[in-house]
C-alpha cells in the first residue's frame, strides 16, 4: 500500500550524529522544523547512493534549507552490516559536506528490516521521502528530480 498522502510516521531511529559529527539524542520529525522535510535513506556501500543520491541531496539542501526545509539522512542497514556501520555516518557527512543529522538504523531485535524501511515502506537505497508542512508524505521513491522539486517548492 502506498505511503503517499499519508501522515508521516515519526522516526524510531535510535542512533544519530548531529551536524558536528557528535552522537546525539534520537531525532524526531518536529526537530526538523515546522516546514517541509526531506529524508534521505542510504547505505555506505550503495553505488547509486554515491553517484546519484548524495549529489541530489546536496542540490536539495543547498537550494531548500535556506527556505526552512528540514533534512535528515538515515543509513538503513538491511544488508552489509559490516560495511554500513555507525562510523560511516561521519565519513559520508564530511565527504558530501552536509551539516545534517545522520542516523544509523539497524533492524530491531527479531525484525528483518530497519524501522525507517518498515515505517515508510521503502524498498532500498537511495531513497527520498518528502513530507509537506502538514506532515503528509508527498513523495517516496528511489529517483527524485531535484530541479523539479526545487521549482515546486518555490511555488508554495
Amino acid at each position: 500500500m502506498s505511503m503517499l498522502e499519508r501522515q508521516a510516521p515519526d522516526l524510531r531511529v535510535q542512533k544519530w550524529i548531529g551536524a558536528d559529527g557528535e552522537s546525539t539524542a534520537p531525532l524526531k520529525l518536529p526537530d526538523l522544523g515546522s516546514g517541509p522535510k526531506i529524508l534521505f535513506a542510504f547505505q555506505h556501500w550503495c553505488r547509486g547512493c554515491h553517484v546519484h543520491g548524495f549529489p541530489t541531496l546536496q542540490r536539495l539542501h543547498s537550494a531548500l534549507s535556506p527556505r526552512g526545509v528540514g533534512f535528515a539522512v538515515i543509513q538503513t542497514v538491511f544488508e552489509g552490516a559490516d560495511e554500513n556501520t555507525f562510523e560511516k555516518l561521519r565519513v559520508n557527512q564530511l565527504k558530501y559536506a552536509l551539516p545534517l543529522a545522520f542516523g544509523h538504523d539497524e533492524p530491531p531485535a527479531g525484525a528483518t528490516f530497519p524501522t525507517f524501511m518498515e515505517d515508510y515502506r521503502t524498498r532500498g537505497t537511495p531513497w527520498f521521502s518528502v513530507i509537506d508542512a502538514g506532515g503528509r508524505i508527498i513523495f517516496s521513491d528511489f529517483h527524485l528530480d531535484a530541479d523539479n522539486l526545487v521549482k515546486d517548492m518555490e511555488l508554495e
